[in-house]
């Protein structure tokens, strides 16, 4: 019996790759470095599912080139019901407006700091 793993949903741009906000519909920028290896770890224990807005036939020929379609389950451009979402952009809600409101005023994304 196949053992239980929590989805994870992964964004590609500026968590997998090497995007500074310069983008273009026909680029993908490269894989960031450990990338490879941090799949692998989470795959271990996770089922991952890639959530990106590009389209999908360019994308899954990046994840080839870089050798990394193994570790994903499937692309999607839909929030999925996941464990967690890991993203460039997002800010994790802790049950406070007032601290939430904060978070966001003060947001940037972290190839901006």
């Amino acid at each position: 019996m196949k053992k239980y793993k929590p989805t994870i949903l992964m964004d590609l741009d500026g968590v997998l790759n090497t995007y500074t906000g310069d983008y273009k519909a026909d680029y993908i920028p490269p894989a960031k470095q450990g990338a490879s290896e941090f799949l692998k770890t989470l795959n271990m224990h996770y089922k991952l599912v890639l959530f990106t807005t590009r389209d999908s036939d360019m994308v899954k020929q990046w994840l080839r080139d870089y050798d990394l379609s193994q570790y994903f389950d499937d692309i999607t451009n839909t929030k999925l019901p996941a464990y967690l979402i890991i993203d460039d952009r997002s800010i994790c809600f802790k049950g406070n407006y007032e601290e939430l409101l904060k978070d966001i005023n003060n947001f940037d994304v972290w190839y901006k700091i």
